[in-house]
């Protein structure tokens, strides 16, 4: 009985459009910088999603410095693709969110600045 496990649609095809990306195990392994500063924004995530998770909060918004546009990521993709970095050296290919609502989203700063606020109101208790 054959399993149900997709197949690529392009394998074997010389025309395949992937093959523009190269080989997606030939990534560079992060210096010790990066690696660190990956490490310590998983760190940061995991503590934007506690707080702000509760508030309804979807995920975080990141404006692309390669195509200029704002990416919609949620908690679970941001933290996967941190991870993977961590591990491997470079982000897992996903797709993007579908007509994500940008009310759902918030970023990178005004997490930062939640989580502050926060920390600043139990210091003050």
């Amino acid at each position: 009985m054959l399993e149900d496990v997709p197949r690529d649609p392009f394998a074997d095809d010389p025309n395949d459009p992937s093959s523009a990306m190269g080989d997606l195990d030939d990534a560079e392994p992060l210096t010790a910088a990066e690696r660190d500063e990956a490490i310590t924004d998983l760190a940061d995530v995991e503590v934007f999603r506690s707080l702000l998770e509760p508030q309804g909060v979807l995920g975080l918004v990141l404006d692309c410095p390669e195509c200029g546009e704002q990416h919609f990521f949620d908690w679970e993709l941001l933290r996967g693709n941190l991870k993977q970095m961590i591990e491997k050296g470079q982000p897992q290919v996903h797709e993007p969110a579908f007509h994500p609502d940008p009310a759902d989203y918030v970023s990178w700063d005004y997490a930062r600045g939640y989580v502050d606020g926060v920390i600043d109101t139990e210091e003050r208790r």
